[in-house]
């Protein structure tokens, strides 16, 4: 049975199924111990991968731990899998058609920048929260302006959705964002490549709670 686990902000971790398997998903059990809050998975595949044997195995042992896995963009997996959402990095055609072909309660993410018109359509066709990308310079961001910390600002200012930022982010430069309204960090190789990747989960987790403590 689904049982809904809603996103409210914490650590969110982006797995790359690209990597190798038994190791991703060692990692995987040891963040999970961490109180990582959200997994996505990327739809980085390998030619050929079982898409829906790495989705199950990754959905059993979060959702043992009441954690939500998303999927990137395809979300017609959704549909046949227990993902309990879709992270967009583009408007898809019709969010409420989505929603009604699953039949059950989903969590969708966007992705989103400095365009204030594009965080406010998001708003207002019903996300569940947004992420900004990128925050400062990675290898896996490349693709993404860097975005202004009054950009955040503004979007707390028009919502209470979760936000999260990414790209580049580390439990040390996450300082530097503190009145922004955040409510979590999104994470790729600054967890994965972690010699102690469950422990860098806690270094990320105080640092978020720093943040939001802090007054500025």
């Amino acid at each position: 049975m689904n049982r809904e686990r809603t996103i409210s902000g914490g650590v969110y971790l982006v797995l790359d199924p690209a990597r190798e398997q038994r190791a991703l998903l060692t990692i995987t059990r040891q963040v999970l111990a961490g109180g990582i809050a959200v997994i996505q998975l990327w739809n980085h595949w390998l030619p050929g991968q079982d898409k829906k044997a790495f989705i199950s195995e990754v959905c059993t042992m979060a959702h043992e731990q009441g954690v939500p896995v998303l999927i990137n963009e395809e979300w017609e997996l959704v549909l046949d899998t227990d993902l309990d959402g879709v992270h967009f990095d583009e408007f898809p055609q019709s969010l409420s058609a989505i929603r009604q072909q699953a039949g059950r309660t989903l969590q969708m993410g966007l992705t989103c920048g400095n365009d204030l018109d594009r965080i406010r359509r998001g708003i207002d066709e019903g996300f569940d929260y947004l992420s900004f990308c990128a925050l400062f310079p990675s290898r896996s961001a490349n693709s993404c302006e860097l975005v202004r910390p009054e950009t955040i600002k503004a979007a707390r200012q028009m919502s209470r959705l979760p936000i999260f930022v990414s790209g580049g982010i580390t439990p040390e430069n996450l300082q530097s964002l503190a009145g922004t309204g955040l409510d979590g960090v999104a994470v790729i190789s600054g967890i994965l490549d972690a010699p102690d990747p469950a422990g860098m989960v806690q270094q990320y987790k105080q640092s978020i709670s720093n943040v939001n403590n802090k007054q500025v």
